[in-house]
């Protein structure tokens, strides 16, 4: 018969159903955004585009730089740093595991960069297929990364539990 005193900390259980939730929604958010690109490469030849709907084209073309092509050409210095950041990520995510809800950002950023890293291992570029017509072309792992670190800020701004301050202090 065991007693509640040899179960683990409520703090340590929560902190490892935090870090199970991160891995998963990293590695279905990964898996998503690759799922994504090989319907478009199977489904498109380089370079061509169909229209979706007004001002919305599918496109398969490669991006060797980050967001805009920034660093274009640059493959190493763009590995290194999308590594960098996730290791720096996954470290504050590490000494902050217990914080509500901060697993869900942190798994859609680290799936997204993970799945750029595996196109710029595979294919020396990442595949970007959703094509604004005002905007540069992108892909789901982008715009999981975008919206993760917003929802990183979100999260993050909203575990400090600030006080609501009165008019008259």
């Amino acid at each position: 018969m065991s007693s509640h005193a040899d179960s683990p900390p409520r703090a340590a259980v929560e902190r490892l159903r935090a870090w199970r939730l991160a891995i998963v929604t990293a590695a279905l958010y990964m898996a998503l955004d690759q799922i994504t690109k090989q319907l478009v490469v199977h489904s498109l030849a380089p370079g061509e585009r169909t229209s979706v709907f007004f001002g919305i084209d599918l496109t398969n073309m490669r991006n060797s730089g980050v967001a805009f092509g920034i660093l274009s050409g640059d493959g190493t210095a763009v590995t290194v740093l999308t590594i960098v950041a996730v290791v720096g990520l996954i470290a504050y995510f590490t000494a902050r595991a217990s914080v509500p809800m901060l697993w869900l950002p942190v798994g859609v950023v680290v799936g997204g960069a993970l799945g750029n890293l595996l196109d710029r291992a595979r294919l020396g570029a990442v595949v970007d297929f959703i094509d604004p017509h005002i905007w540069p072309a992108f892909n789901l792992a982008d715009t999981g990364i975008v919206i993760g670190v917003l929802g990183l800020l979100y999260v993050i701004e909203g575990s400090g539990k600030h006080p609501v301050r009165s008019g008259s202090d």
